[in-house]
């Protein structure tokens, strides 16, 4: 309970950490379900929480924090909500300033070469493809 009270966990992390302790796979349940009984673990929280991190520090797209949750065995509807309250007029313009910034450091031959590493660029982050080409057939 000191642990999940400091910092947002999901039942993933917990699960490892308990075992990790040396508890066997049905007391790390019965730990688990005590937890989530009395809120202390919270997976729509913690799905929430993980989105709005990786979005606004680490500039990930919706597919890699997706991608992310689930490794992490968090249920659909919670990872579907998360994303759906990030706003999307930030969102884009997130997308749009990575890009330009990115852009600086490139060397292309062309217009298509550019827009190529831009595109991988993107994707490597995690943005829907798109609205990458959205972005990118602005960017003339």
């Amino acid at each position: 309970m000191a642990l999940c009270a400091g910092r947002e966990y999901c039942r993933e992390d917990i699960r490892i950490k308990l075992t990790s302790w040396g508890l066997d796979d049905r007391e790390a349940a019965s730990v688990i379900s005590t937890l989530i009984r009395d809120n202390f673990i919270n997976e729509a929280r913690y799905a929430s929480a993980f989105t709005k991190d990786k979005f606004r520090y680490n500039k990930w797209g919706k597919l890699k924090i997706a991608a992310h949750l689930g490794s992490k065995k968090v249920n659909e509807g919670s990872i579907r909500s998360a994303l759906e309250s990030l706003d999307e007029d930030l969102y884009r313009q997130t997308v749009k300033d990575i890009l330009y910034e990115h852009r600086k450091t490139i060397k292309a031959k062309n217009q298509f070469d550019l827009k190529g590493k831009l595109m991988r660029f993107g994707q490597s982050r995690g943005y829907e493809s798109n609205l990458l080409y959205d972005i990118l057939n602005d960017l003339d």
